[in-house]
């Protein structure tokens, strides 16, 4: 990989921070917020489940769009839009008596924003890099920028919400238009010479046939994504919840106690997509140990969970979703031809919002029943993402020659 590439996967590592951003520094928070909007815990939570929700319809128009306009030419416009929003979600809770409709408002622009902007990331890498390791460490980079994000956001929004509590919001606008910025001026989309655009109907047939052949793997990949970021942003409502209510940390160190499992999940990240490569077997071995991590972690604090046994065990949760997210993400772009590949990883990447929009307030539900019932829930659909990786994503074995001139994978 060479420097200039190395600049390209800088500026875009920015984009995914933009997603990440804007639901993880407020996790934190939310308690914060909900005392001083005088709302409860479910609306509250509506904060993060709306601006997802509009992402997940919006996504798949954003990588159709990507497809046949340009990466770049969807990305910054989108980028700018989410700024916007976290403008507006900064104004109405500064100057504002009743401010939470105008924040769900910011947050559907937001929402908005980031549809057009963090998804259109993986089809982009693949794009850049024609071979197989290299898009591999490239979705590795991206990825780990995007936990690392995670890492940094609760420990970012305590602290400014420790000062004042809505600076959160503003900061969205602030790293948008440094996003915006590096995009625009280092990101190069290559060109592809003699290339014809697909007509509307060609496009769609494609997709159909993409699905018709390779639908099994496909929607276990998509499944799987979703149930990786449904456990992770429910389990970081209730981390948040439980560290102020039952152990009464809050502010930063609460930060940084939510950004200790990140750290994990981060750094499992950039070694899985530095060590993956282009081995499909290997990718869904590294998911299986993965997601097998995270079921042995939520079984094993149904057993004991105070509080350092609980974040021991929350840091193996991370390791485990860290291996997975890289390995999935080079699975659906190298599985995936160029025409269609911005259309099929943004429906993967909408599915991934459907598990932060519907974690938080399906496990506020879970909290009000038993805290023992989180465990038992977590680890029983984590060991669900690990049945549907055994039994539908199958990798047959490239020969050399093949492995040499063909991109797209074998799978069954």
């Amino acid at each position: 990989m060479n420097g200039k590439k190395k600049l390209d996967l800088l500026a875009l590592s920015s984009v995914p921070l933009v997603m990440t951003l804007g639901n993880s520094m407020l996790i934190p928070v939310l308690p914060m917020i909900a005392k001083q909007l005088n709302i409860n815990s479910f609306q509250v939570s509506l904060i993060i489940t709306v601006y997802s929700i509009v992402a997940i319809v919006l996504i798949p128009i954003a990588g159709y769009l990507s497809d046949r306009y340009g990466r770049k030419m969807v990305m910054v416009p989108c980028l700018i839009i989410a700024g916007i929003g976290g403008a507006v979600c900064g104004w109405a809770s500064w100057k504002m008596d009743n401010a939470f409709l105008f924040i769900i408002i910011g947050r559907v622009l937001q929402g908005i924003g980031s549809a057009g902007a963090a998804p259109v990331v993986i089809p982009l890498v693949g794009d850049m890099f024609k071979d197989d390791e290299e898009v591999s460490a490239g979705l590795g980079i991206t990825e780990t920028a995007n936990t690392a994000g995670k890492v940094l956001s609760p420990i970012i929004g305590a602290t400014l919400a420790s000062f004042i509590w809505f600076l959160p919001f503003w900061f969205i606008p602030f790293f948008s238009l440094i996003s915006v910025l590096l995009v625009f001026f280092l990101v190069k989309v290559p060109k592809h010479k003699n290339e014809e655009k697909q007509s509307v109907g060609e496009f769609f047939q494609g997709i159909k046939k993409v699905f018709k052949h390779n639908g099994r793997w496909i929607f276990a990949v998509f499944s799987v994504g979703c149930i990786i970021f449904f456990v992770l942003f429910g389990i970081l409502f209730y981390l948040s919840d439980m560290l102020e209510k039952q152990y009464h940390i809050d502010g930063i160190k609460k930060g940084l106690v939510l950004a200790i499992p990140l750290l994990a999940l981060s750094l499992s990240s950039f070694i899985a997509g530095k060590k993956i490569g282009k081995s499909k077997s290997l990718m869904k071995t590294v998911t299986v140990i993965g997601m097998g991590l995270v079921t042995i972690s939520f079984i094993a604090l149904r057993v004991q969970h105070s509080l350092y046994y609980l974040i021991a065990f929350l840091v193996i949760t991370g390791i485990g979703i860290g291996m997975t997210l890289p390995s999935l993400d080079a699975i659906i772009t190298e599985g995936i031809k160029k025409e269609q590949r911005g259309t099929i990883t943004s429906i993967y990447s909408s599915m991934r919002f459907i598990g932060v929009a519907i974690g938080p307030p399906v496990y506020s539900y879970i909290m009000g029943k038993s805290e023992h019932l989180v465990y038992y829930f977590s680890g029983g659909i984590s060991l669900l993402a690990v049945l549907i990786v055994l039994l539908f994503i199958k990798p047959k074995k490239d020969t050399q020659k093949e492995a040499k001139t063909k991109r797209m994978p074998k799978l069954a």
